[in-house]
Formats: structure tokens, C-alpha cells, sequence
């Protein structure tokens, strides 16, 4: 199974809104692509889940994306969120298990994590350790454009090992000098892929999934 895995160099980096566009994207491109976020933690009452933002770029029910008892009506990473609801902890294994069943092996698969790499993910491990588990072709790292860039990104590439990794800048606007500078850094200085658009990251995608 052709596996990419959408990952971010912290909280509210933009994943799912990255994620989605990709999926339109390579959907408008008559390359359908499942998606799955493995388990999500929310403010009760949310309607808007990052589930509910993939099924809608996929054109599937939310259910199909994260499985209802990764449903977690708390605003804590998900291991916090399902001790604080009473729920029996669960494990990196667990969830590697779950997003592949039912899926056709000839379906490419797009993962969406929780967080920041290093952000616990379930009981036994963080975003890092399910990214390794799951050996994906390629990970998508996002992150923010400004201040800051280019120590999260060395932070997260740490942590992910030799993992295959394109980074997306979110954010990017072309007229800063900043943010040329950092996508300039990181490719040159750090020997990164880098990418600044939703196209260019679905011309990327596609020849994994080939």
C-alpha cells in the first residue's frame, strides 16, 4: 500500500488545511486518494473536525476517515484525552493497525497525525514513533513560513529519523524576505525538499504514488 503521512512541526501548523488541499488537489488531477486521521481530540460540540474536513476534500463520511472510537471530545493530545474521558488507553500499534483495515491495497493512503511530531500520539508513543511504525513512502512535514522555521524543522527532521521528507512551508508569501530566506535555509544549508504550494506538493505526491 502507497502510504504518505502528513505530519507538522506543531499544533494549529495548518495539517489538515494542508492535507485537504492535497487531496483536492490530486482528486481534481482523477487521482482518488484515501484519508485517515488515525484518532482526534476536539472541543465538545465541534462539528468541524479535522475528520470531518478530510471526508469533505474526499467525498466519503468522517466515520471513514478516523473510526468512532478514536472520537475523543477533548482538547488535550490523544493519549491525555482518552484518560481524561475514561477511556482504555491504547497504543501505537493500535492505530497503525486500524488506519489500514478495510483499505484496498491498491488505494494510495494519505495519514494525517495529531500535533507536532514529538507530540504523544497514543499510551506508548508520540507521532514520531507511528511515522516509523508505519514506514511511509513520504512525509509531509508542515510548517509555519516565519520566525522560528528553522528550528522546528530541525527539530522535527530529528526526531523522524531517515524517513523520506518533503517540507511544506504554510503560509508562504513570496513578497517576504523572511520567508524566502527560510525556504532558501533549509534547502541549501540543510539539503532539504522544500515546497511553497499545493501543486508543486501534489506533483511530489504523485510519483509516490505511481
Amino acid at each position: 500500500m502507497s502510504l504518505v503521512v502528513v505530519a507538522g512541526t506543531g499544533t494549529d501548523i495548518g495539517k489538515t488545511y494542508v492535507a485537504a488541499a492535497l487531496l483536492r488537489t490530486l482528486r481534481d488531477r482523477g487521482r482518488p486518494v484515501a484519508a485517515r486521521k488515525p484518532v482526534q481530540s476536539f472541543e465538545p460540540g465541534d462539528t468541524a473536525t479535522d475528520a470531518h474536513v478530510l471526508a469533505t476534500a474526499t467525498g466519503v463520511e468522517p466515520d471513514e476517515v478516523c473510526p468512532p472510537h478514536r472520537w475523543l471530545p477533548m482538547p488535550m493530545a490523544p493519549p491525555m484525552a482518552a484518560d481524561a474521558l475514561g477511556l482504555d488507553p491504547f497504543t501505537i500499534a493500535d492505530l497503525a493497525s486500524e488506519v489500514v483495515t478495510g483499505t484496498s491495497n491498491n488505494t494510495p493512503l494519505l495519514i494525517e497525525t495529531a500535533g507536532g511530531v514529538r507530540s504523544p500520539f497514543a499510551d506508548d508513543g508520540d507521532c514520531a514513533a507511528f511515522i516509523r511504525l508505519l514506514a511511509p513512502a513520504l512525509v509531509v512535514l508542515v510548517a509555519d513560513a516565519g520566525l522560528g522555521t528553522i528550528n522546528a524543522v530541525r527539530l522535527s527532521r530529528d526526531a523522524l529519523g531517515k524517513e523520506p521528507l518533503v517540507v511544506y512551508l504554510n503560509r508562504y508569501d513570496p513578497s517576504s524576505d523572511l520567508h524566502d530566506r527560510n525556504a532558501r535555509w533549509l534547502a541549501t544549508r540543510e539539503g532539504l525538499v522544500v515546497v511553497t504550494d499545493v501543486e508543486a506538493l501534489a506533483n511530489l505526491v504523485e510519483r509516490v504514488f505511481r
